[in-house]
């Protein structure tokens, strides 16, 4: 079972399929693994054992893409219903949904058997995953450091081999950014590739979206091809694929225009061991004989920021207010954590007229992206402006509050772009600096266009394979 443990989800599916192994002997293995590890990594915070044991030994879909493998799921988005569900944060931290969200129910037809619920900080508001209810998750690769946020308890568990693959959410980069500090393959669809419903439409204005990390490309590809397409009242759709996410891993990428930037439109100066990620993956784009040049789209960072955090804010303040008769009490600050609070407080400031204007910025920002895209096929950024930070780096100081928040724009420079325009991007693993932290490269894709992400992505793996490197902290 050691063995099988480094396997990926395709492969255990297989493995399954072909009855070598029975779910349930996959499942206590990966109990097994999460129980040595978690102790130091503190990902998984929401065991659901029992349910998973019962699911493993029922009668199982032989077709189905995943059919037995073990699964973890945030701790935020997606409901199952009777489950706790904290998203992080004291004020539900008693919370149970009555009803499973379409992205549970699709990942349940495909096999998947869920068997816990991973870290998140409060409402997936940072981009590293220490909440004051759930504690910090550390990151396997150096456990004084940050896994990034917000789906930084899946990252941490996929990284440390508890499993291979791990549901992830991503509203302003929260699928890149783990992926990046954990050494992962992170992929955010485009805008609405992937449903929120039955009960949402949107999130924030279309700035979150649904999928997951995973040590393979293929594993990633499979599971979008089984959870992504519309249902009935959803108030857009992305464009339909041509065919299977899965086909494309492995064809031919063809002869690709790549911009690559390591500076502009960044507000900050980036870390230099940023700057050296990204142009070794330029280098290694150009040695697979595709067209590389330095250039970005014309995006003003200040404009960016002011119109993200305006949707940021408020989409806090329709968070809480939203759930506060689920948590069967109204809001109040002693309640949440101090930026959260704050961030509420200035949410309530945003008035309506605001929150329009922001929409209309991140069109704006939509145009222009897409008139560059007509030069280039993708665009290539550092996934992050630095390498994972210490535990503690975004906790609010005594004398500003507002520490962390400030100090994430700074890290988070080109992330949240996509979540503003829905454009598909992914980070890859190919870069690790000399004190061993995975710093991520960061490939934009046009609007609807993961199959052209997918194929490079591929071609990267197998240039440069990711999958075997194990953090010191590993159940493998």
């Amino acid at each position: 079972m050691n063995d099988i443990a480094t396997l990926d989800a395709i492969a255990l599916a297989e493995l399954v399929r072909t009855k070598q192994v029975k779910p349930i002997e996959l499942l206590d293995a990966a109990i097994e693994r999460a129980d040595k590890v978690n102790p130091q990594i503190n990902a998984i915070v929401t065991p659901m054992y029992d349910l998973a044991r019962k699911a493993a030994e029922s009668p199982i879909n032989e077709s189905a893409p995943f059919c037995g493998v073990p699964f973890l799921l945030k701790d935020l988005g997606p409901q199952f219903a009777g489950v706790r569900q904290t998203m992080g944060s004291a004020f539900l931290k008693d919370f149970v949904p009555p009803l499973d969200s379409t992205l549970t129910v699709r990942q349940r037809e495909a096999g998947l058997i869920t068997f816990a619920k991973t870290n998140t900080p409060e409402f997936g508001l940072m981009p590293t995953t220490e909440s004051t209810l759930l504690g910090p998750a550390r990151n396997p690769w150096n456990t004084d450091h940050s896994t990034g946020g917000s789906s930084g308890g899946s990252g941490a568990a996929v990284a440390a081999g508890i499993v291979p693959m791990a549901h992830a959410n991503d509203g302003g980069g929260s699928i890149r950014i783990p992926a990046s500090c954990c050494g992962l393959f992170g992929l955010k669809p485009t805008r609405a590739r992937v449903p929120l419903g039955p009960i949402l439409g949107d999130i924030m204005g279309g700035l979150v979206t649904d999928h997951a990390v995973s040590r393979s490309v293929r594993d990633s590809a499979a599971l979008l091809d089984a959870t992504a397409g519309p249902e009935a009242g959803d108030p857009y759709w992305a464009p339909p694929q041509e065919r299977p996410y899965i086909s494309e891993v492995g064809a031919d990428p063809g002869h690709l225009r790549i911009a690559f930037t390591t500076g502009k439109p960044a507000p900050h100066p980036l870390h230099e061991e940023s700057i050296a990620a990204v142009k070794d993956a330029a280098a290694l784009c150009e040695e697979l004989g595709h067209e590389v040049s330095e250039a970005a789209p014309p995006i003003d960072p200040d404009q960016l920021a002011e119109a993200f955090t305006a949707i940021w804010t408020s989409g806090n303040v329709f968070t809480i207010d939203a759930l506060a008769p689920f948590a069967g009490r109204q809001p109040s600050a002693d309640q949440f954590e101090t930026l959260t609070w704050l961030l509420y407080e200035e949410g309530l400031e945003v008035s309506a007229a605001h929150y329009q204007s922001a929409i209309a910025t991140f069109q704006l920002m939509s145009r222009a992206v897409a008139r560059f895209h007509e030069t280039y096929d993708l665009w290539l950024t550092p996934t992050l402006g630095a390498p994972p930070p210490a535990i503690g780096y975004f906790d609010p100081a005594p004398d500003n509050p507002r520490q962390g928040f400030d100090r994430s724009e700074e890290y988070v420079p080109f992330t949240p772009i996509q979540n503003a325009t829905g454009q598909p991007a992914m980070s890859i693993p190919l870069y690790w600096n000399d004190n061993g932290l995975p710093i991520g490269a960061h490939f934009v894709g046009r609007f609807g266009e993961e199959a052209t992400l997918f194929r490079l992505a591929a071609q990267l793996e197998e240039a440069r394979p990711w999958a075997n490197k194990r953090p010191p902290v590993s159940a493998v």
